[in-house]
């Protein structure tokens, strides 16, 4: 009998992608946005892209090692979570709270809850959510030698004190201060289109959660309602398009039913429009997702494709 059936724990259905080419795509897309920080902001956005990469990768190692575990670092996602914190931060992070960042996003969130495919948020975002509290200072200085002032999303807030604001096609391009990793929108889409064509991401996520955002916004937008402009603007500054297209699709902490995924990106969307407008913080994309990573779950039970055919009352049958 042995020799006819082979049992064995799910999933049946398999695929020959690995993780590991599956990171390998997303170390590829975001190559051209961490260029352009290393060229728009320097060594120092150089400096903390590798530290990021190092550190995540040193922490995972180091860990299982002494837990006595298989060691998975060639997996690349301890790589690409590094790459992410680090394109999360700005060049004038001390690297000192950058390495706290990377440690706590990989032991943490990651490693303390099983590791890959366990963790219940995305770790890269809890990371930078956790320095924005912890060091709220150093995380919101974006004064550099090629940049000084307010972020051109601090100058879009509702209620923000009058200061220059970028010009629609410098925030395309990406001359302005910010994170390292997200002020080139043409980078950034540039790489979402690469996982879309390698299909490691669906555009469900990504389309709903900004399509939302960008209804909410041209309709309810206080004291900027109907103002293209200014809806360009709100789509291009920040971290919606970094967030959209390489952090809320994340595998591990997002929906895997296709109208789960509807439903999780109208809540990022919903949910970054009310930080944004009305929060105290100019961005909200890091908050949205980590709290909609907390929901995937209950997105997940109410979304389950139903079977086609209804089964017999037991009467009928007989």
């Amino acid at each position: 009998m042995s020799e006819l059936f082979n049992v064995s724990s799910n999933p049946h259905v398999r695929s020959k992608v690995t993780t590991q080419a599956i990171m390998r795509d997303v170390l590829i897309a975001l190559a051209p946005a961490c260029i352009f920080g290393i060229y728009n902001f320097g060594m120092d956005a150089c400096i903390r892209l590798l530290i990021g990469v190092v550190t995540c990768v040193a922490t995972e190692a180091i860990y299982q090692y002494f837990m006595h575990q298989k060691i998975t670092i060639m997996d690349f996602s301890a790589a690409v979570t590094g790459l992410l914190i680090a394109m999360n931060i700005p060049s004038t992070l001390n690297v000192g709270y950058e390495i706290i960042g990377c440690i706590f996003a990989i032991l943490i969130v990651k490693q303390l809850f099983g590791g890959l495919g366990q963790n219940f948020m995305n770790p890269a975002l809890a990371a930078r959510c956790f320095l924005l509290i912890a060091f709220t200072g150093p995380m919101t200085n974006f004064v550099t030698d090629a940049y000084s002032g307010a972020t051109p999303l601090a100058v879009l807030k509702p209620g923000a004190e009058a200061a220059p604001a970028t010009s629609l096609l410098d925030l395309f391009i990406g001359n302005h201060a910010g994170v390292i990793g997200e002020t080139s929108i043409i980078c950034l889409l540039i790489g979402a289109v690469y996982l879309l064509v390698k299909k490691i991401i669906s555009w469900r996520i990504p389309v709903c959660y900004i399509a939302t955002f960008a209804i909410l916004i041209f309709l309810l937008a206080p004291g900027h309602q109907f103002e293209t402009e200014y809806l360009l603007k709100e789509l291009c500054a920040g971290g919606l398009v970094l967030g959209a297209f390489f952090m809320a699709t994340d595998y591990v902490t997002s929906p895997i039913t296709p109208m789960g995924k509807i439903v999780f990106g109208v809540i990022l969307g919903v949910l970054t429009f009310i930080f944004r407008m009305y929060g105290g913080s100019a961005e909200g994309v890091s908050y949205a997702i980590i709290f909609s990573n907390l929901l995937v779950p209950l997105i997940e039970r109410v979304t389950v494709p139903t079977s086609f055919g209804k089964k017999k009352p037991e009467k009928e049958a007989k």
